[in-house]
């Protein structure tokens, strides 16, 4: 008799050692999502793929950069003149940075929209809000390597910020620094880090990412759970298999996005100086400060809040308050009904409000502060932080539109 075909072959004699059909089974072929997704959901799976663009052109770079005080900025140049391909490996690193913000801020801003952080799936968003987290750190540290002048006078501004904490903010510093200003032992840290224990932490939590999505199953623009609803076989009568109908369609956002990302690449990779700032084109030094001193675009809405207060211990404080919030945002929430869609005026417009602040600030945060711009700054911070304010103000009782039983 012949042998289960499921049982035989090389797929077989992996499967008895490892459930590799297993999970191909339950996380895609087997795994049903929804069948409303729109291209809000493509957000997710582009992150994904631009977590392997940068690990991929990462690695390729860390065969030529010398993370050394002294070598740090010519290697840089070295691989962006002499290696071959080397430009378009850093184009597409220093690209990807800022392409991961845009699909991470878009993935979290569909996750407010469709209330995608709500019950059964807190646990979802807080493995997001700690990628974001990570992701952050990642960022900060590998700007420290190309060596330059804001790369520089960046990172001692920054570092500097823990001397605000009280007690012991002075040793903290030090301790980040490695040294008594930012230097060759910082750069070596902050490389290792880089390189080596944030991408290990990130790709950790990108799995628990998936994995926790897998188990309680997708949100979706109606803001349903479709396992109420199965047929005689357990199937959900709104969802689909993941593969192929949404591997196939995720190809679509993929391609898309990498025509926009390769017009990026190719023709403004600076992008006008947002991207890669023109004084990281000159070797940094420790003697002369740049005449403006701002972080890379992601994180200038935080940084515009810290400069809003005028006392730096309380502008540290607010600073990471607003990330900080953005973890408590399920218990903030204490609304029953989840999507935009029949949710009320209320809520669509401190919703608004949230992203006008946001971009707001992340535009005076690239900016030389004024007093009119301080002013402005306040003003954003407050409708940041009052989003959430007003959210847990209005949602116990506010009211809703019917929300239909089964998926439009």
């Amino acid at each position: 008799m012949s042998e289960n075909k499921n049982s035989s072959g090389l797929l077989g004699w992996i499967d008895a050692r490892f459930p590799l059909t297993k999970m191909f089974e339950e996380h895609l072929s087997k795994y049903y999502a929804p069948k409303n997704f729109n291209f809000w959901y493509f957000f997710g799976s582009l992150a994904l793929l631009v977590l392997v663009l940068q690990i991929v052109t990462g690695i390729f770079l860390t065969m030529h950069y010398k993370p050394d005080g002294d070598l740090a900025f010519s290697s840089v140049e070295y691989i962006m003149r002499d290696v071959d391909w080397g430009w378009l490996i850093r184009y597409l690193h220093s690209t990807g940075s800022s392409a991961f913000f845009i699909v991470v801020y878009l993935h979290m801003f569909r996750a407010l929209i469709y209330g995608s952080y709500q019950k059964p799936r807190e646990l979802i968003w807080l493995f997001g809000m700690f990628i974001f987290l990570a992701l952050m750190a990642e960022a900060f540290m590998g700007y420290l390597l190309p060596w330059g002048q804001m790369s520089y006078w960046g990172a001692q501004v920054i570092i500097s910020l823990f001397g605000a904490v009280p007690v012991v903010g002075d040793e903290l510093t030090l301790w980040i620094r490695g040294d008594f200003v930012v230097s060759d032992a910082t750069l070596n840290r902050f490389f290792a880090l880089h390189v080596v224990a944030v991408p290990i932490v990130l790709l950790a939590l990108v799995v628990m990412h998936i994995i926790a999505l897998h188990e309680v199953g997708s949100n979706n623009p109606d803001g349903i759970e479709i396992k109420k609803n199965k047929d005689a076989n357990g199937i959900p009568l709104d969802g689909i298999p993941f593969h192929p109908y949404y591997s196939v369609k995720d190809l679509v956002g993929v391609v898309v996005f990498l025509i926009l990302f390769s017009v990026v690449v190719f023709f403004m990779p600076e992008m006008g100086g947002y991207f890669l700032e023109h004084a990281n084109f000159v070797p940094a030094n420790q003697f002369k400060t740049p005449e403006h001193i701002a972080p890379v675009w992601y994180f200038t809405p935080f940084y515009a809040i810290l400069r809003a207060i005028p006392d730096k211990l309380t502008g540290v404080i607010a600073m990471f308050a607003a990330i900080a919030v953005l973890f408590v945002l399920p218990w903030i929430d204490r609304g029953k009904v989840k999507s935009v869609r029949y949710r009320s005026t209320s809520f669509k417009l401190l919703l608004v409000m949230l992203v006008v602040s946001f971009l707001g600030l992340g535009y005076l945060g690239a900016l030389p502060a004024t007093e009119t711009r301080t002013l402005f700054a306040r003003v954003f911070s407050l409708g940041y932080f009052g989003f959430f304010l007003g959210l847990w103000w209005i949602s116990k009782n506010e009211v809703t539109k019917p929300v239909p039983e089964r998926v439009r």
